[in-house]
């Protein structure tokens, strides 16, 4: 059993912590409040500290960076967070496994895949493309092992209120109410399940053909928000939800006056038009399948 440095125990970190402690791992969770999964060595600590982070992954096999700072704040927060994992990573030998996301690739036309040149313009993704930029020239200097995992958005047991398909999504569906949406209800979108997000950190960290590129985390066939409310409803024995699109020039009105909703901008492209991610080459590379869809929701449902 080997050791592992989990930083950050949000909706992935929980997940992996969990995963890891479950086989038998010595895990370590940091995090600025020092709160993390029972049965994990729980430190608070600032991730921007290099030093600091190189203490705690002296020893570990893999180092995780499943950090997610407030959107608004990704131009201040990520680069000297960027910079103490690289840091951690030369200096202790550890697996270098980055949690990414679609956002870098920017607007697209068909599935997106690995070999997808990182496009996107928007200053905020640009900050997520040089941390993967840095971490690949690293790896390919040969003084760090590093690799990529990336995943569309969120669903599943802990998912924050940050995901769609979170409690504002959920708790209108199970009281049969008509379910709000930011987004158009009918647009295939491709949603990535936290356990199976926290299982393909686990194996790219573990296996060194992961090693030195970047990989999509193993997702089912992309399915509109009311495919989604759909199958929901059916596994509780109920109609198909109701579903009201709010009007767009009534969200930007609001933006002022909450950051999440003023970063609602930057991501309309990818609900508007097609979002599929083909997680094809992850699969065939390692033997995995995405948890079956009916499975996942319950299991969203339930928890």
């Amino acid at each position: 059993m080997g050791k592992h440095v989990v930083v950050g125990s949000g909706q992935v970190g929980t997940h992996l912590a969990r995963k890891l402690l479950s086989r038998g791992h010595e895990v370590v969770v940091v995090t600025r409040s020092g709160r993390g999964p029972d049965g994990a060595v729980k430190v608070a600590a600032d991730v921007a500290d290099k030093a600091r982070l190189t203490e705690l992954t002296e020893g570990a096999d893999v180092l995780y960076n499943c950090v997610n700072p407030r959107y608004d704040r990704w131009p201040v927060d990520w680069p000297p967070m960027a910079a103490a994992f690289l840091a951690a990573a030369e200096a202790t030998g550890a697996v270098y496994v980055l949690l990414g996301n679609l956002y870098p690739y920017g607007p697209v036309t068909g599935p997106m895949t690995e070999d997808l040149p990182l496009a996107s313009t928007d200053p905020k993704f640009r900050v997520r493309t040089k941390m993967w930029q840095d971490a690949l020239a690293a790896h390919e200097a040969g003084r760090i092992r590093a690799t990529e995992v990336r995943a569309s958005d969120f669903f599943g047991p802990g998912a924050t209120d940050q995901s769609y398909l979170g409690d504002r999504f959920l708790k209108p569906l199970r009281a049969g109410r008509t379910i709000p949406l930011v987004w158009p209800a009918d647009v295939p979108h491709t949603w990535s399940y936290l356990p199976d997000v926290a299982e393909a950190l686990i194996t790219a960290g573990a296996d060194e053909r992961a090693w030195g590129r970047p990989w999509h985390v193993p997702s089912g066939e992309p399915l509109t928000f009311r495919q989604v409310g759909e199958r929901m409803a059916a596994l509780l024995g109920r109609p198909a939800p109701r579903m009201f699109q709010i009007p767009w020039p009534v969200i930007r009105a609001a933006g002022p006056f909450s950051y999440m909703i003023g970063e609602l901008a930057h991501v309309r492209y990818q609900f508007t038009e097609p979002f599929v991610m083909d997680s094809s080459a992850f699969q065939r590379a390692f033997g995995v399948a995405p948890t079956p869809i009916d499975e996942a929701l319950k299991a969203t449902l339930d928890a």
